[in-house]
């Protein structure tokens, strides 16, 4: 009796573990699917930039475009040491939207404090506070996958946002 419950198992094992040959999902299958969504992300990013460069455009503002996507000018330059990795910065800020909607700033939430290069905030802030000096003000234009990407941050930024920071940079501390 034992070895009937053995071999069942046995057979049934088998039996759930093999694919017949059509139902297998082709690499080719996979690889198309894979080149379809790596098309579908670039047209994203593309129609993004657009958006980008049409504000830019739109506004006057000639910025700078760093390999990442991000764009910034800075209008005022402060005397300051430059901001490095690892060092708290403290900036005072205003946070709009494309549209113009400011969802965050400063003056009513204060100074926001950061350790650069430790996350904790948006990557395209990050790499924007890398390109100033203390004293220094800029416009910061971080598109969607530097920023909150496909989720938004869940409170006041939707999914899929090009952020527009007016920064400046107030204080760096070495912890």
């Amino acid at each position: 009796m034992m070895k009937k419950i053995y071999f069942l198992a046995f057979l049934f094992l088998l039996s759930g573990c093999g694919q017949k040959e059509g139902n297998r999902p082709e690499k080719s299958d996979a690889a198309d699917l894979n080149e379809t969504l790596i098309k579908a992300n670039k047209q994203v990013v593309l129609s993004e930039d657009q958006q980008i460069d049409d504000l830019l455009e739109r506004y006057g503002w000639n910025m700078t475009e760093t390999g990442t996507g991000l764009r910034y000018l800075i209008y005022k330059r402060g005397n300051g040491p430059s901001a490095q990795k690892g060092q708290q910065a403290t900036i005072r800020y205003n946070l709009r939207l494309i549209s113009g909607d400011i969802v965050y700033s400063s003056d009513d939430l204060g100074p926001k404090q950061f350790t650069i290069g430790s996350g904790g905030v948006e990557s395209g802030l990050e790499e924007a506070i890398l390109l100033m000096h203390l004293g220094d003000q800029a416009k910061v234009v971080i598109p969607s996958y530097l920023a909150f990407g496909l989720i938004g941050d869940q409170d006041r930024i939707p999914p899929k946002s090009t952020l527009i920071y007016d920064i400046e940079l107030i204080k760096l501390t070495n912890n």
